[in-house]
């Protein structure tokens, strides 16, 4: 069975080496866990969210039976970021609250975080630890 990114991300962040971390990263590596990596570090990529809590209700579905995964609907992502889509402000915040309330709590968390750049007060990642598991990611700004 896959891993939910949430799941993911505290495996790396209990791993006690950053070349544990890096293994970790690289055996779960999906386009999804890499879009919202890239997301939460990237600095050229900017919400279009209002930042802070998302006024959402959490799926309280058991684990394994919600509606989504962020597997499957992470190529949603790019009508939240600046030059994604050209959608009406209001519709764009529904879209993200109706994705959230679809994902598992911990998964919709993942989400909630990576829009306001914050994965790493959560979980003990890095963008060192991405950059070198995944080399082939193209970052916007050198930071």
């Amino acid at each position: 069975m896959k891993l939910l990114i949430n799941e993911v991300l505290q495996k790396v962040s209990n791993a006690k080496t950053k070349k544990e971390k890096i293994r970790l990263l690289q055996d779960h590596n999906t386009q999804a866990l890499r879009s919202i990596l890239i997301v939460n570090f990237d600095e050229s990529i900017v919400s279009m969210l209002p930042e802070g809590t998302v006024p959402y209700q959490p799926n309280d579905a058991p684990l394994g039976t919600e509606h989504t995964v962020l597997e499957k609907e992470c190529r949603l992502l790019y009508h939240f970021f600046k030059g994604g889509s050209s959608i009406a402000q209001t519709k764009r915040e529904s879209m993200f609250i109706r994705l959230l309330e679809g994902l598992s709590a911990g998964e919709a968390e993942v989400l909630c975080l990576a829009k306001d750049k914050q994965i790493g007060k959560r979980w003990k990642v890095t963008r060192a630890c991405v950059e070198e598991a995944f080399p082939q990611i193209k970052w916007g700004n050198r930071s």
